[in-house]
């Protein structure tokens, strides 16, 4: 009997990060991924972005492995928050499997106790009596895969995030033996990442950092401080070669990098030389031009820390740039960092000091360009294609790009899904299927996982744009106002008119309250709206703003 293969997505299309793929083979559930994203503007307190995992827990016991393909939070997040009510074996490199567990520390949960097994980063291993093969794939991030499992209609391949890199770099290496020799095989699909499917050529060189900044940091007159992406390992390796050979020593800018340094001479074997190491103390001790000062972070944080320095007004630290200093930029923002990144730059200009900033058209991400999808397409042939890990313009053009090589994949084999929507391949072909599969985002706030609903959000939005306390005291009873209204507005103060405002809002205070305390019935909450709802009007039309308005009504006897 033939296999019948489910293949669906839980997170990670139409979407940058947040991925979870599940294949289903006659019952047997396997998960390729279970990661986090970064939340947005439009979610203020928010620290990660889950996938709606209930069909895990509602299926737990069918779960045969979890297989995670790189150490990034976007492959690896979500699992520590599921992991104890849907247990189940988990595969990865040694680097993979040492990210989970320094993720799960770092939001508090070091106590989960995984299932883990460690994998070469090309080898076939057995699970679930199924022949599974991981291969090893060119990643920001150490000893990175590609995964292939066996069914009797072909395998099923995902390539996970991948460069077509040459580099002799074990951590970094694209096994082409490893994927030629599953091409000896039939390939039934290929799920192939998409996020730069967009850009022409291949991806490598352009993610490597050095040749745009090692002759800055040999030539430069003072001290060098460089900005990379904590994430990317890659980069990090590259800057420490380059501080060997010039024989500069690098010195973490705060904490956070100084740990995440730590972690990447446990972890990855990015050991930095004694010779070319010094801690934040001897920034003052050291000769300028022997000092590359290395400031690591993500997104958002690592321009806050950029502008706060450029701007002298990070307090934590006796770090001020100086003319003679070079300042590498090296971390490019992305769409929903842009702003961050523009700002932070602003203020290193205004500084004084050297700028080398590095744009998105310079610098890459380790992501599949379009030479190296057709690479790994053309290596494997698959009678099916589905792209995933990326917005539906994405999915759309890796769909366009394969089906314009000529190797037999067309609109008729090569399918876009949405999350929560099943492919079945059979031995009748390919047929899609909404099976009413539960998806969505879930928001991790702190230790609270799904509890920050809508309202919560809308309620940080107004408090971003200010706050306004409308105070009074009354008595039902003597149906008198005693004492008020008293009108605070917080978070307002670039309005030149806040006082004419707290006058309005008194006026409409007091006319709803002493209105109210005629009526039949004193109605305290219906007070309480109709101040609140005439407060709202008259913010819209008179400042075209909504902050958070909280009518306080005291009831005395």
């Amino acid at each position: 009997m033939k296999d019948v293969v489910k293949i669906f997505a839980l997170g990670g299309l139409d979407e940058s990060g947040k991925d979870c793929y599940c294949v289903d083979i006659n019952g047997d559930l396997f998960v390729i991924g279970c990661g986090l994203r970064f939340p947005d503007r439009t979610m203020p307190g928010v620290d990660y972005v889950a996938p709606d995992l209930s069909y895990l827990l509602e299926n737990k016991e069918r779960i045969k492995a979890y297989f995670l393909l790189h150490g990034h939070d976007d492959e690896i997040g979500a699992l520590v928050y599921v992991y104890n009510r849907a247990p189940a074996p988990i595969y990865g490199s040694d680097v993979t499997l040492a990210m989970l567990h320094l993720f799960a520390k770092s939001v508090g949960k070091s106590d989960l106790v995984f299932d883990e097994h460690p994998v070469a980063s090309s080898a076939d291993f057995v699970v679930a009596g199924r022949k599974i093969h991981f291969f090893s794939t060119a990643h920001s991030i150490a000893k990175s895969s590609g995964l292939a499992i066996e069914t009797s209609l072909g395998h099923v391949v995902f390539t996970g995030d991948f460069v077509v890199e040459n580099s002799a770099d074990p951590n970094y290496l694209h096994d082409i033996n490893a994927i030629a020799r599953l091409a000896e095989t039939p390939t039934l699909v290929l799920l192939s990442e998409s996020s730069y499917a967009e850009k022409p050529g291949y991806t490598a060189p352009k993610h490597r950092i050095s040749s745009h900044i090692d002759v800055a940091i040999k030539d430069a007159p003072g001290r060098v401080f460089c900005a990379l992406f904590s994430s990317n390992y890659f980069n990090i390796d590259e800057l420490i070669r380059i501080a060997k050979e010039t024989g500069k020593k690098i010195i973490p800018y705060d904490e956070e990098t100084r740990s995440l340094l730590e972690s990447a001479a446990e972890v990855h074997q990015l050991l930095i030389p004694k010779n070319n190491y010094a801690p934040y103390e001897d920034l003052h001790r050291l000769r300028d031009k022997d000092i590359v000062v290395l400031i690591l972070g993500a997104g958002r944080d690592l321009y806050g820390k950029i502008a706060l320095l450029a701007a002298g007004t990070n307090e934590t630290h006796k770090c001020y740039l100086k003319e003679t200093d070079t300042f590498i930029m090296a971390a490019p923002g992305n769409d929903n960092t842009e702003i961050e990144a523009t700002d932070a730059l602003d203020e290193l200009y205004r500084s004084g000091v050297r700028v080398l900033s590095l744009s998105k058209k310079q610098l890459w991400r380790m992501h599949a360009s379009e030479e190296d999808l057709k690479m790994m397409a053309a290596l494997l042939k698959p009678k099916y294609y589905l792209p995933v890990k990326g917005f539906y313009k994405d999915l759309l053009a890796n769909a366009q790009l394969i089906s314009s090589m000529g190797i037999g994949l067309t609109h008729k084999n090569i399918c876009i899904l949405d999350d929560g929507i099943t492919a079945i391949f059979d031995e009748t072909g390919l047929r899609t299927l909404d099976e009413g599969i539960p998806h969505g985002n879930v928001l991790i706030d702190g230790s609270s996982v799904g509890d920050v609903g809508k309202e919560v959000i809308q309620d940080r939005e107004k408090l971003a744009g200010g706050t306004i306390l409308i105070g009074l005291t009354l008595s039902k009873k003597r149906r008198l106002l005693l004492a008020g209204p008293e009108v605070e507005i917080r978070g307002l103060a670039y309005l030149k008119e806040t006082e004419p405002l707290r006058r309005e809002m008194n006026k409409i205070a007091r006319s709803i309250v002493e209105e109210g305390l005629k009526r039949k019935e004193v109605d305290l909450p219906t007070m309480k709206s109709d101040l609140y709802d005439k407060c709202v009007r008259y913010l819209r039309g008179r400042c075209q703003m909504e902050p958070l308005i909280i009518p306080l009504l005291v009831e005395v006897p």
